[in-house]
């Protein structure tokens, strides 16, 4: 019987490792803005090529063509660059190649981050000071923020929470599960391009639209597995005494009856998860650049919001991400052990 080889193992399960690394480094540092982000990099190209590509004298057909490129070039560089580096640093040695993926993990999850920039929302809103709750949650919402309230902020940012518990962590683990880092930074340009090229607007209506759709396609199963977690961790915290706020039931009849009250066909599955755990109504008629965008409301408003439940929303978006890496992981370990 041979010996067991503790770097053998962990090269032969590198992804898992990597992943769980990658999390434990994220609730550790979360994401310092003094250290360079490859989203900040994919920001910057997609800005770039955009300037470059979008042509408002274009036909829509050649706006389609130019974005479908930009699409193109970017979910190339995303899976390329850290895939080319993964391999010369295992040319190099296995325990640099370990903690290259174990970082390029940690730079893919953004739980703490979300925590972090949310929960300024919170401590603004618990002292009272609107301008300031304000200002922060500009730096996390795409939304008019100085026209919101108290309960407006709150709710803004106990959405954008429930919304992102997908966008910056369970879908980014299921990528990285399936392909490693360099799926999760595919996922990431994505998730990217979405937000920056695909708007329904004059500008980006047939530029962004093949941003658009591969956006919807990559979330759409990371989206259901996220709100079915999050409905696990609504359960699990309703168990505790302390945490009575949470409602397992109003989750799951929430979720039911309002997962796609939404204009995508992903971002309210969390969020209608979120509304019913705690029992409040988000979403809504909601204000860009002036311009009052129309929404159907989610949940139902069986109390007040509160600066608490941004709080409360952290909690189980935490939970959420614990969940996920389990099952994840273990179903990954399973089709593992099963094909080899």
């Amino acid at each position: 019987m041979s010996d067991f080889q503790p770097l053998d193992f962990l090269l032969s399960h590198h992804v898992a490792f990597s992943l769980l690394a990658g999390f434990f480094l994220d609730c550790i540092l979360g994401d310092p803005h003094s250290f360079p982000h490859p989203v900040r990099f994919m920001g910057c190209l997609i800005a770039f090529l955009e300037k470059k590509l979008n042509k408002s004298s274009d036909s829509a057909k050649k706006q389609r063509f130019k974005g479908f490129l930009l699409v193109i070039i970017l979910v190339s560089a995303s899976f390329l660059l850290p895939f080319g580096i993964l391999f010369v640093s295992r040319l190099l040695h296995p325990i640099l190649f370990l903690t290259v993926e174990s970082i390029f993990c940690y730079q893919c999850i953004a739980a703490r981050s979300l925590c972090h920039e949310s929960m300024k929302v919170y401590k603004a809103l618990k002292i009272c000071d609107l301008p300031a709750a304000r200002k922060d949650l500009s730096m996390i919402v795409g939304r008019d923020t100085d026209i919101l309230d108290e309960k407006g902020v709150a709710r803004a940012a106990v959405e954008t929470v429930a919304e992102s518990t997908n966008d910056g962590v369970v879908a980014p683990i299921f990528f990285m599960a399936l392909f490693g880092s360099p799926g999760a930074f595919v996922y990431k340009a994505i998730n990217t391009m979405d937000s920056m090229i695909a708007y329904k607007n004059e500008r980006y209506l047939n530029f962004g639209f093949f941003a658009a759709k591969l956006d919807d396609m990559a979330n759409f199963i990371p989206a259901r597995l996220a709100a079915l977690f999050m409905i696990f961790a609504s359960f699990i915290l309703s168990l505790i005494p302390s945490k009575k706020r949470f409602s397992f039931r109003n989750a799951v009849r929430i979720f039911i009856r309002d997962r796609y009250k939404h204009a995508s066909p992903n971002s309210a599955q969390t969020e209608s998860v979120m509304a019913g755990a705690l029992g409040l109504r988000l979403a809504g008629d909601t204000v860009y650049g002036g311009k009052v965008e129309k929404k159907e409301f989610i949940g139902d408003k069986t109390r007040e919001i509160e600066d608490k439940d941004i709080s409360r929303a952290n909690l189980l978006m935490y939970g959420t991400t614990v969940l996920s890496i389990m099952c994840i992981l273990s179903t990954r370990a399973v089709i593992f052990y099963l094909l080899s």
